[in-house]
């Protein structure tokens, strides 16, 4: 008899105790069983214990536990099923939702007002870039995760808690452990000549995390943000949530079109945001002239930049172009990088570079929330950093990807007629398709629900948009899936593509 049937019986017993004004046996029994399952001490999904077993524990007759289980039945309480037993089958989850619709109309005259921010943050959740996490074909932003070394990662962890002492387990500082906030400076000195001191470095979970901070740092309501467009769905989501006033400004082949960015004296401007070592969606690479024209553009109207260097490591695997950061002499750029893109996304650490003078806010706004990420993973990925595994990695995922990258482009262009891959060198996880012949939003929708019905994902370049759509096409990741399960789910969308 296992833990969960021990459990089970107990609460059984208990309610069966109470039940003495019945008569009859099987119906007392039906009635304590079914009480346990409305009050979700037996949970869904959980075995009951088999007939036998639950007649010998509560001294009845097994005739009695058969008709108390097959009431059950008939109610839909329990499902039995052939050699499996008889499994809850009760969703309470279904009966709250009832409840929160029927009570609906009754919620503003009985419970608080939700914010304005709160409403505000609700309005744009359908923005934001949610995937069903089940599907990995073709879902953008996964890195080569079949190539990550699991067993150093392991071996690191493991070290990490044979030598912890008793005093390590207390609260971390919130924007990071020192010694991996070091080892980043170091890695982004090396790597980019991006020079900066760990005291103006933050560890933070993801990208979206970061753009929080900063936007409830620095954004009042109607203050003017400056995006790329189209861009980052999530990134669009957390500033309109703020509350800001958006410009867009389309993209050229050089980056941002510098022609069509506002002044201080026309707009209440506070932030810049551009990805500049690869745009997205589109792969921009910004130039240097640009990027040097971005930062005294940012000077002369007193504006912040945030660099937004997503898959540095990739699209300059060949040629490094100064960062904005390193051009800046002002202290003006935040800039965010991330390792969810790199190592995994489920990793959950990412990093950005704080303006000096920001640094006290953001801190605030950290301790007052998200506190900080777990110390144990800051200090295995100090020590990825620090072995040079991190470096390996790197070098691995790219490799693998770049194989991938041009199975999936020869594969497409040879199974798909309708559409065709955007014509660039390899430089990021994300391959975009345009449609030969122009679709429509609701084209392009329909296309997607295809694909998801041969279970593979595809995101739509729309919804990258600030407002009105100016293109359709799709977003795929590729470097996620191996080449024999690229191949396969090509030739599965050549059928209907």
């Amino acid at each position: 008899m296992n833990t969960n049937h021990i459990f089970a019986i107990e609460r059984i017993q208990k309610e069966f105790t109470k039940n003495t004004s019945e008569k009859i046996i099987y119906i007392s029994l039906y009635k304590a069983i079914k009480q346990c399952i409305l009050n979700t001490e037996l949970p869904n999904g959980w075995l009951l214990p088999s007939t036998r077993i639950l007649a010998d524990s509560l001294n009845i007759s097994r005739t009695s536990v058969l008709k108390a289980y097959e009431l059950l039945i008939l109610e839909k309480l329990i499902v039995s099923k052939s050699g499996s037993g008889n499994k809850i089958n009760y969703h309470p989850e279904e009966k709250i939702k009832q409840k929160q619709q029927t009570n609906t109309p009754y919620i503003s005259s009985k419970y608080p007002e939700i914010s304005e921010k709160g409403i505000s943050y609700l309005k744009n959740t359908s923005i934001i870039n949610r995937m069903d996490n089940d599907m990995i074909a073709f879902r953008p932003g996964l890195p080569p995760l079949d190539v990550f070394p699991i067993n150093q990662w392991k071996k690191l962890l493991n070290s990490y808690w044979r030598h912890i002492k008793s005093s390590g387990l207390s609260y971390s500082k919130s924007t990071g452990q020192m010694e991996l906030k070091k080892s980043i400076c170091n890695y982004l000195n090396i790597s980019r000549n991006v020079k900066c001191n760990p005291t103006q470095l933050v560890v933070t979970s993801g990208s979206l995390q970061s753009l929080y901070l900063i936007a409830n740092t620095l954004i009042n309501k109607n203050d003017a943000v400056v995006l790329e467009n189209p861009l980052f769905p999530n990134v669009h989501s957390v500033f309109r949530s703020s509350q800001a006033k958006l410009i867009d400004i389309p993209m050229d082949e050089e980056g941002i079109d510098i022609k069509k960015l506002p002044s201080k004296s026309d707009e209440n401007l506070k932030l810049i945001h551009v990805t500049p070592s690869n745009q997205y969606p589109l792969g921009v690479k910004m130039s240097l002239e640009r990027r040097k024209e971005l930062v005294n553009w940012a000077s002369k109207n007193s504006c912040l930049i945030i660099e937004n260097d997503y898959e540095n490591e990739i699209a300059n695997y060949l040629e490094q172009v100064p960062t904005i950061y390193s051009l800046d002499n002002e202290d003006r750029t935040i800039y965010i990088g991330t390792f969810n893109r790199l190592l995994h996304s489920s990793i959950r650490l990412a990093y950005m570079i704080v303006p000096s003078y920001l640094m006290p806010a953001v801190e605030a706004l950290l301790e007052h929330s998200h506190r900080f990420v777990a110390p144990s993973i800051q200090m295995v990925m100090d020590q990825f950093i620090e072995k040079n595994y991190l470096y390996q990695h790197i070098k691995n995922s790219i490799r693998v990807a770049k194989e991938r990258h041009d199975l999936f482009k020869t594969l497409f262009s040879t199974h798909i007629k309708t559409m065709h891959i955007q014509e660039k060198p390899f430089s990021s996880f994300h391959l975009l398709a345009f449609f030969n012949t122009e679709k429509t939003v609701k084209e392009e929708a329909e296309t997607i629900q295809q694909l998801k019905a041969l279970n593979i994902m595809a995101y739509p370049l729309s919804k990258c948009y600030v407002d009105e759509p100016q293109k359709t096409g799709l977003i795929f990741g590729y470097a996620a899936v191996r080449s024999t399960v690229i191949k396969k789910n090509i030739e599965k969308m050549g059928r209907i593509l």
